[in-house]
């Protein structure tokens, strides 16, 4: 779901936003003039993978379209994640497993459409049927018949899940097929967006133009280019947009990013690069953002490959995180914009209960004698090499596996142990990692999609999950997800699921690197920029000058 540092200062840098072989001029690199004085906020951007359908987007950039297009039952508040009523009435249960769901009243869709009971009910089926192909389908496996429409082999034998029922116009409810004490929270997240008429009878013209019920409108996208959104004026929401409107534009180098910031052809970068850190302060003053965020950087094994995962292994995989001087890349690389991970969590989770600092022992500490001994026990490296995958087009990536191969390299005491292996694009790093395409360790970091420890283990190590992208497998670790999920009180929920973690350390199927900071720069157009716990700008409240 995410997740994920000098360069020339030179006016414009060649990137994806600028129009290729014309003058350096400020429409050359990303449209600059057409968003000064408009009111319109120019961001930085990377293309999504997939349509934007809410079921169907498990990834940040294009959650950050659907968090302003759409609004769901909840809302997570940006500045503490609590899960907050956004169209939900009241959700209402006296046994956690059967709730009765009312929507507020006087909600429409930005093409005049109203929101109903029928508006979630519908888009939930569409989400969970196996053979729309939706990456967060795995969402509504919580929702009795989900095994019906989403079976593990063969074909679906019904359309509908069985555990949900529209009652009116503004009331449905859902039998879940356990227990599940936390489920209301975890509502806020987008694959449980309301969808009108239009996604399902013009479901093309829809995915060209989505259509949804948020504070602003898609008013046109070009692949490669720029998402021009526009504040919807209609919009029946208390968070109304003080701009009017947003176009995101699309980077494959954050550097040419905060270039074009700095040379007034952008307002907005999410992402400060790596190499621009030491800079950041002087270049921006108090207009550079930087604060915790639930965001955790992993390396993920491919476990469907038994050169990474056959008996043994774990001492393999143990000993490679153990050569890892977390402590010198964060500090040298990232200027402690990152903290060294000790779990599989983030400490934004204090509040709500679940963060476990520590829980990954010995292991998460750099100790190059005994990672060299657990490397050898386990029969060395598969074939004396690995390389670690990454996209090259967003977030510094290449400065840290650089760093992190350097650092297994001293450790091995070898040039050529561990090397980066780029991939040009997000979205074709995505489609290789669905594609079981990964021949070696590879960065999957996860930016949480609701402020729960089970959001942090469930989707990213349950069997089958939907982002399970290592395909790790454990019977236990499910089990035991399972009973956390059951437990009738939040605090046995997250003490089920902080057992359920130990298995992660004792396994390793991912190495936690480090904790990371939201961070970002605007330019003095901007006022009122912030960042939410989820380290994406909260851009309905950003005033323009």
């Amino acid at each position: 779901m995410g997740g994920a540092p000098h360069s020339t200062r030179a006016r414009c840098v060649l990137g994806a936003v600028c129009v290729a072989a014309v003058a350096l001029t400020a429409t050359a690199c990303g449209g600059g003039a057409s968003g000064s004085g408009s009111g319109i906020v120019r961001s930085s951007w990377g293309d999504p993978p997939n349509p934007l359908e809410p079921a169907n987007t498990n990834e940040v950039q294009g959650g950050k379209v659907l968090d302003m297009i759409f609004r769901g039952l909840k809302r997570y508040d940006p500045r503490t994640g609590e899960a907050k009523d956004a169209l939900a009435q009241r959700i209402l249960s006296s046994d956690q497993r059967n709730y009765t769901i009312t929507i507020k009243g006087g909600w429409r869709f930005s093409n005049g459409e109203k929101v109903t009971a029928r508006s979630f009910v519908d888009a939930w089926n569409y989400g969970a049927r196996i053979d729309h192909k939706q990456r967060n389908a795995y969402f509504f496996e919580y929702i009795e018949g989900y095994d019906k429409v989403h079976p593990d082999s063969g074909g679906p034998t019904a359309k509908t899940l069985s555990g949900l029922r529209v009652k009116d116009d503004r009331t449905f409810t859902v039998r879940l097929a356990q227990k599940f004490s936390t489920w209301p929270e975890t509502l806020g997240y987008n694959a449980y967006a309301p969808l009108p008429r239009a996604f399902f009878e013009h479901h093309a013209a829809w995915l060209k133009k989505p259509v949804g019920n948020g504070p602003y409108l898609v008013r046109s996208y070009a692949k490669g280019s720029v998402m021009k959104l526009r504040t919807w004026d209609a919009y029946p929401g208390p968070d109304k947009a003080r701009n009017k409107g947003v176009d995101l534009r699309v980077y494959t180098d954050s550097n040419t990013a905060y270039t074009d910031l700095q040379a007034g052809n952008l307002d907005l970068v999410d992402d400060v690069p790596a190499q621009q850190l030491k800079f950041v302060r002087s270049d921006l003053g108090n207009r550079y953002i930087n604060q915790p965020a639930g965001i955790i950087q992993t390396i993920t094994f491919p476990m469907y490959d038994r050169a990474w995962s056959g008996p043994g292994k774990a001492k393999l995989r143990r000993g490679i995180s153990m050569a890892i001087n977390r402590a010198q890349i964060t500090d040298r690389i990232f200027r402690n914009t990152r903290t060294p991970a000790t779990d599989w969590t983030s400490p934004v989770l204090r509040r709500q209960g679940g963060y476990q600092p520590g829980l990954c022992g010995d292991a998460c500490s750099f100790d190059p004698e005994r990672a060299r001994k657990l490397i050898k026990a386990a029969g060395g490296l598969p074939g004396g090499r690995m390389t670690i995958t990454y996209n090259a087009d967003t977030g510094s990536h290449k400065d840290w596996v650089d760093a992190v191969c350097n650092s297994v390299n001293s450790v091995l005491r070898s040039d050529r142990a561990c090397v980066g292996k780029p991939v040009g694009t997000f979205a074709d790093y995505r489609n290789k990692m669905a594609g079981k395409e990964m021949t070696g360790p590879f960065r999957a970091g996860w930016q949480m999609d609701y402020p729960l420890i089970q959001n942090f283990l469930q989707p990213l190590y349950y069997t089958g999950a939907s982002s399970n992208d290592g395909h790790w497998s454990d019977t236990g670790f499910d089990r035991l997800v399972n009973q956390a999920n059951a437990a009738s009180a939040d605090g046995a929920a997250i003490t089920g699921f902080q057992t359920a973690e130990k298995i992660l350390a004792e396994q390793m199927p991912a190495i936690p690197l480090w904790y990371q900071n939201g961070s970002a720069g605007y330019s003095d157009r901007l006022s009122e920029v912030t960042l939410n716990q989820f380290s994406v700008p909260v851009y309905h409240q950003i005033k323009v000058s």
